[in-house]
């Protein structure tokens, strides 16, 4: 009895000393899970490495291009196929920090292990998995309509491994505040809810073209001490992140390729503090000021340390549909802990508010779950088939036109490999696998151009030839927008271009601000309909005092409405006039009031926490003369002129041309750059030549239209004058050689015997003709002693034989 009572209490004590050591090795990983379990991931195909954890360097060995895992999930056994993702890390990559003294350091981390890997689950078609294998296995795992959570535990000597659904991995999802259900289906209307991820793979198809977001992080000084001011740890992580991304929004069709890094070593350039929309707005600001002419970039996304979310329950904030633009293009989101699976949604969400994408509504499914456009943060990792519309309408829209851009061959850290869709070093082209490709310039099973081709993508591409110099290949949207044109020398369009910000336009009357004419008419169309224009001043002027959901400058950090002073108040809330209201616009409700006999028309848009209203007049719009709308401000409009451009179309451009947002001519036709001071083609340094160079064409035209006819008579002459010459030299030849035969027969050579012809017949002896005699007036023969001049012609000697007349004597 006692021996069992011994057992007992032994058994009890292994268990509660197993209880606390399992607390040890989890060190807090799973205070925010709801739910987990702790599986071992198994290599396979490789007996010798049965353990999948490494640890990172950033310097030795290599990794393999492909990799298999063995894992338990639910209960049943999956194999994980990973290859590597060779696309997401640009060679470019550069990583900015700042020391103690303020100073920027840039350093150029070349990841040597490349252990950032894609796949799916075998058996299962729509599956997605994205890991690294740097230090264990790091990443997602999309099943079905599951999105799991892999990690490993931290102090585990075992290979141990957390496994765990996202939307279980935090305690307190963010909410983007989305109440105006209703409108926002309209957004969404053509949206058949019988689709599923199969119709999601279809709409990749459907935009043919893939679009490359070239994404700079940020991770704030939060962040950094959080990951006790490791900065290896930071960059390793924010890699992991760029891995996560890519793998999301590759079943978009579009690639998310780490071009930066910028860690904040010693404090934050601005605060991180109040509300989520202050923090934003001085987020791009000072990501247009400082962090765009360091690196160029389409999106940048800010990664703050906070310990909890901004006010309401925010997690991340951004702009829609403003990926290209130098002002706005950026977005804000809180990592307070290690779960990165889950903070990847956060980041994917808010750069989908970038790419155009708004939040799903109860019309949008992923399989039957949540997705990441969702207004609640669940921890999905499928896009719906309504952020793919979404997209494809900002395409079409001609937004995105800089995701066009594919980044160099040269700077994607990768090895090549045909058939995934992407040019890299050593391809002529890719049009993906031999059953994908429709492209009839691209050899899918070589990635080599077939024979005669020179091209095979790209906007300068035609037939399989590149476009002349000067070729047009993308013209302008407006009268603030430049054209682009081909240089002749590739396949590609150059990137897109536009007049310096702070110009006029519009006969004068507005500004150009981002590539467009910032009018109040435009805006009031773009947010309405075609019919819609401004309002009047009175309306501005009345509305925009009181502060209200349809009138004011902006929120305070508490969420209270600002009122605009009389001076800004053509910088608050558009007013616009000739609105049908019966059609408000998707996700906003509309106001009309008639203010002094005008017609005022304007709109709130409710569209979640994490999104800016799009009713607020844009940047750069004309407030009064000379001045021009700047966050709210009615400023003086050189405060929209970049103060880095130094160009004047007057002195820069000697008057014959305008200056673009490079800080470079634009010439007009005739005129060429870089000052357009020299006769020319037109275009800039950026856009190029604006007309096609037809010297080349002309040349050979006057070659062969005049040189080559006139060398052809010439020569022509030529051999007549000479076939002519001789052809007389050779009818004369025969008849002078028998002539001077003669003449020396008889003449030169009297002793010889004449040889006669054999006579037919015995003839009888003939005497010898009597000549009469020669004339004394000339000499005789034998008496000229010059022998060397050709004896005087004679007359031919009488022939003797039968028929032939006897010569009469003469009488005497």
């Amino acid at each position: 009895m006692v021996a069992k009572s011994l057992v007992s209490l032994v058994f009890l004590i292994c268990c509660i000393v197993g209880t606390e050591n399992n607390k040890d090795i989890f060190n807090g990983q799973t205070a925010k899970l709801s739910s987990y379990t702790v599986v071992k991931p198994q290599l396979i195909h490789r007996r010798w490495a049965r353990n999948a954890d490494r640890r990172p360097d950033w310097g030795k060995t290599e990794e393999p291009e492909e990799r298999s895992y063995s894992l338990i999930i639910d209960n049943k056994e999956h194999f994980l196929h990973l290859q590597k993702n060779t696309e997401f890390l640009s060679k470019s990559f550069v990583q900015f920090s700042h020391d103690a003294g303020g100073n920027l350091t840039p350093t150029y981390p070349k990841p040597d292990v490349h252990c950032y890997y894609h796949g799916d689950v075998e058996d299962h078609e729509e599956s997605l998995v994205a890991l690294s294998t740097c230090s264990g296995l790091r990443g997602v795992i999309l099943l079905g309509n599951q999105s799991y959570g892999l990690e490993p535990v931290k102090h585990s000597t075992n290979n141990e491994h957390l496994l765990y659904r996202l939307e279980h991995s935090q305690s307190e999802p963010f909410v983007c505040g989305v109440t105006n259900e209703t409108s926002r289906t309209e957004s969404h209307s053509s949206f058949d809810p019988s689709l599923s991820m199969t119709a999601l793979l279809r709409r990749k198809r459907n935009l043919p073209q893939t679009r490359y977001v070239e994404l700079v992080l940020v991770a704030d000084f939060l962040r950094y001490t959080y990951k006790k001011k490791n900065e290896t740890a930071v960059r390793e992580e924010m890699v992991e992140l760029a891995n996560l991304l890519d793998g999301y929004y590759k079943r978009l069709n579009i690639r998310v390729v780490l071009v930066g890094l910028e860690i904040f070593k010693e404090a934050n350039p601005f605060s991180v503090e109040g509300s989520a929309g202050d923090v934003l707005g001085q987020f791009v600001k000072w990501r247009q000021t400082v962090l765009l002419p360091r690196i160029r970039h389409d999106d940048a996304q800010l990664i703050v340390g906070l310990a909890g979310a901004y006010s309401g329950g925010i997690l991340g904030m951004a702009f829609v549909g403003t990926v290209c633009s130098m002002s706005t293009a950026g977005g804000i989101n809180v990592y307070s802990d290690d779960n990165l699976g889950y903070v990847s949604t956060v980041v994917a969400h808010e750069m989908g508010h970038n790419l155009g994408m708004n939040h799903d509504n109860g019309r949008c499914s992923c399989n039957g779950g949540s997705c990441i456009m969702a207004a609640s943060a669940t921890g999905s990792t499928l896009f719906s088939d309504c952020s793919a519309s979404d997209f494809e309408r900002l395409v079409l829209r001609g937004g995105g036109v800089c995701l066009l851009n594919q980044p160099s061959q040269s700077n994607i850290v990768s090895v090549a490999k045909c058939g995934n869709g992407m040019l890299e070093e050593g391809e002529d082209c890719d049009c993906g696998t031999p059953q994908e490709c429709t492209n009839k310039c691209c050899d899918a099973a070589t990635c080599k151009l077939t024979w005669g081709s020179a091209c095979a993508q790209g906007a300068c591409c035609k037939d399989c030839k590149i476009s002349v110099s000067g070729t047009p290949c993308r013209g302008s949207v407006n009268s603030c927008d430049l054209p682009e044109y081909c240089n002749g020398s590739t396949s590609f369009c150059p990137s897109d271009f536009y007049i310096m910000d702070g110009l006029l336009c519009e006969n004068d009357a507005a500004y150009c601000y981002e590539g467009r004419c910032q009018t109040y008419d435009y805006q009031c169309k773009h947010l309405f309909e075609t019919g819609a224009s401004k309002a009047a001043d009175i309306c501005f002027q009345t509305a925009n005092l009181k502060g209200d959901a349809f009138g004011n400058c902006g929120m305070t950090s508490s969420g209270i409405y600002v009122k605009c002073s009389l001076a800004n108040a053509m910088c608050g809330k558009v007013q616009c006039t000739n609105v049908n209201t019966n059609n408000p616009p998707p996700g906003g409700s509309v106001s009309n009031q008639i203010i002094d006999g005008s017609s005022c028309v304007n709109a709130d848009f409710n569209l979640g926490s994490d999104v800016l209203d799009p009713a607020y007049v844009n940047q750069g719009s004309p407030c009064t003369k000379g001045k021009a709308c700047l966050d709210f401000q009615c400023v003086n409009a050189s405060a929209l002129l970049s103060v880095d451009l130094d160009c004047d179309a007057n002195n820069t451009c000697n008057s014959r041309g305008v200056c673009n947002n490079q800080g470079h001519c634009h010439c007009n036709d005739g005129w060429g750059p870089p000052n357009c001071a020299k006769s020319g083609r037109g275009g800039s340094v950026d856009s190029g030549p604006a007309q096609i160079d037809y010297s080349l064409r002309d040349g050979l035209l006057i070659f062969f239209l005049l040189v080559v006819p006139i060398l052809v008579l010439l020569v022509l002459v030529l051999l007549y004058v000479f076939r002519r010459d001789t052809l007389e030299r050779c009818l004369k030849g025969p008849r002078s050689r028998r002539s001077r035969s003669g003449n020396t027969a008889n003449g030169n050579a009297p002793k010889q015997p004449t040889t006669q012809p054999p006579a037919t017949q015995a003839q009888p002896p003939q005497p010898m003709p009597t000549y009469p005699p020669s004339s004394t007036s000339g000499p005789r023969y034998g008496e000229n002693n010059n022998w060397n001049q050709p004896p005087a012609s004679q007359p031919p000697l009488p022939q003797q034989g039968p028929g032939v007349p006897k010569p009469i004597p003469p009488k005497h």
